[in-house]
Order: structure tokens, then sequence, then C-alpha cells
């Protein structure tokens, strides 16, 4: 029997072609999902380098400046450390509770960035309850801190898990009105495209941040409540809970709480960028952009990547608020914060929901 090399060479090269377009295909599936992941812990990390270089600053030192260029590879040097810490278990906690509530708080709130849009025609989904449902997914978070604190069969770590749950219904509750204002007065949707694009009609006086001062105040501090940050860090206040609900996580289940308050933050400042900075728009500044470059301003590489840019730019510099007012303000007690949601945030929020909603009726 001859065997004929040139039909064997064919046959190799036929295959090895199919293996290589295998390959490839997996690629191309796995960029969409590890690209946006991706990007996400790079703003974490950037949001924890940006907080230890404004509180050096606001405390008058000098903060990380040894592991890379200005300190920028502390948060990255921080997270491998406790990536390798040996990984302790309560020998009579529940085991399961333990090990799925730090995994329940981080994929609840990644959960939430699918429904934020970066930039013209840049989200990952465009729905039409997309702000509605971030505030039912961010709601699902506590419920993995209270699972955390639970399964630790520690009686500090169990309060901190209810004062967990007990804060982010105080505060989820006024965060409500203040979204559907917005939706009934501004856009008529719950889209966070149409409620971008309904702000860009009047340019830089076209921010619901003049529509609606009273919700945005509200929205302000709802959300600081929300992300645990002082003054409301009630759940963790190490004086009064030993670091509550952490209590008894070590290594990277320890850190994974602290990347869950840290991407709860900078979703918490997009969401303000959306609903009340006008997104990606830059009102008037903006418009001499295209006109310059030749280009349209909503196509195009370059009008994507400006939009993002600005984006981002507005979210991490109304993160100046949160991270300032860690070192201005005291903590609060748990009485004056459940106050503060119950009689004070709550009438507010619904009587500026009354006030939209009248409003809107007389101009019909």
């Amino acid at each position: 029997m001859i065997i004929d090399t040139t039909e064997v060479q064919a046959i190799n090269s036929f295959l090895r072609l199919e293996s290589l377009k295998e390959v490839y295909g997996l690629i191309w599936l796995l960029v969409p999902i590890f690209t946006p992941v991706l990007a996400i812990i790079i703003g974490v990390l950037v949001i924890v380098w940006l907080e230890r270089q404004i509180s050096a600053g606001v405390q008058q030192r000098i903060g990380p400046e040894y592991a890379g260029p200005l300190g920028i590879l502390q948060a990255l040097a921080d997270g491998t450390k406790l990536l390798f810490k040996e990984d302790l278990l309560p020998s009579r906690g529940d085991i399961r509770l333990f090990s799925i509530g730090p995994s329940i708080a981080v994929i609840s709130i990644l959960i939430s960035y699918s429904v934020i849009p970066f930039g013209y025609r840049v989200v990952l989904d465009d729905l039409s309850i997309g702000v509605f449902l971030w505030i039912a997914i961010s709601s699902i978070a506590p419920i993995g801190l209270l699972m955390s604190g639970y399964g630790s069969n520690n009686k500090y770590s169990f309060l901190g898990g209810l004062r967990a749950a007990a804060q982010s219904i105080s505060y989820e509750i006024p965060l409500t009105p203040c979204v559907l204002s917005i939706s009934l007065r501004v856009s008529n949707s719950s889209s966070t495209v149409d409620i971008v694009e309904a702000q860009s009609k009047y340019g830089f006086w076209g921010w619901n941040l003049w529509r609606q001062p009273i919700g945005f105040t509200v929205f302000l501090i709802a959300s600081l409540a929300e992300c645990e940050r002082l003054p409301f860090d009630l759940p963790e206040a190490e004086e009064e809970l030993v670091a509550g609900y952490q209590t008894e996580y070590s290594g990277i289940k320890f850190g994974l709480f602290y990347v869950a308050s840290y991407l709860n933050l900078l979703v918490s400042s997009l969401f303000v960028t959306v609903l009340y900075l006008g997104g990606w728009n830059l009102s008037l500044p903006y418009i001499f952009f295209p006109e310059l470059f030749g280009i349209n301003e909503v196509g195009g590489v370059f009008g994507t990547t400006i939009g993002i840019f600005i984006t981002l730019a507005k979210a991490y510099l109304f993160l100046f608020i949160p991270i300032t007012t860690r070192w201005t303000l005291p903590r609060m007690r748990i009485d004056q914060l459940l106050n503060l949601g119950w009689k004070f945030l709550l009438p507010i929020s619904l009587g500026n929901l009354l006030l939209t909603t009248s409003s809107q009726l007389l101009s019909l």
C-alpha cells in the first residue's frame, strides 16, 4: 500500500487549521467576559490608591510611595499578600455559609455593572428597568454579609451582619423614590441610557443635579450608607464589634469583603454620574470636539473613547466626596443611623416624589 505524503500533509494542515480556529473562537468567546472584569479590577485598584493618597493628604502624611512609582502597586501588593495567606475556618461555624457569604457580596455587586452605560452604546445590557435592577441586585449583598456573620459562630460577627441588613433596608427605601422621581419627571423611563440622553438635550443645565437637588442630596447620603462608608460604617465598627462580620475571616475571603466595598463605592459613583451628572456628555465643551476632528459626536472610535473617559472622570471626581467624608465626620451611633434613614430621609424622599409627580401632572 502506497501512502501519498502530500495527502497526509494536507490532512495535517487542515486539522491544525481547524484546531487553531477552535482556539481562536474560544479566545474571542472569553474576551467579552474577562475584559469588563479586568477593567473593573483595575478601577478598584485605582480607587484604593486614590483613597490612600487623599487620606494621606488630609492627615498631612506621606502615604504609600515605595511599592512602585508613587505607590501605585501598593494595592496590588496587598491583594497578593492576602491571596497567599492561610484560609482559616471556624471550628464550630457553618462552613457553607461562611464560604458562600463573601462570594454573594461580590457577585451581586458585579452584576450591577451590566446596566451602567460608560458611553454611547457602551453598555452590556440596556434594560428598560436598569436602575431598579441595580437597586434589586444591591439588596442581595447584605444577605451575604448576614450569612457570613451567622456562619462565623461569633456574636460580634452576627451582630455586624444584623446591622448590615438593618442599615441596607433603612437606606434602600429612601433611595428608590429618588430614582423614581428621575424616571417620572425627566426621562419617563428607567433605562440608564434614556436617562443620560434626556439630560443631554440642554447641555450642562440639563443635568438632573439642577432638576432634582433634593433627590441628589438624599441619594448621596443613602449611597454612602449603602457602601458602609464613614460615618455609616456601623456593620464593621472596630471599637464596638471587633471588625464585625469580618472578624473570623482571613486570606482571600477577608480580601473579598474589601473588594466588595470598593466595587460598591465605584458602582454608586457611576450611578450618581449617570443619574445626576449627565453620564458620558460633557455638555458645552464636548460639542466642539467632533467638529474639530471632523467626526460624528456619537460615532467612531474617538467619540466612544471620549465618552468613556468623561464618564470615568466624573465618577472618580465624585469619589473625592466619600473619601474626604471618611476623615471629616465622626461615626454615628446605630440609633442615630436608623433615625436618619426612617425619620428624615424617607419622608424627604417621599415628599420629593410627591412634588415631582404633582409637577408632572400639572405640565400635562
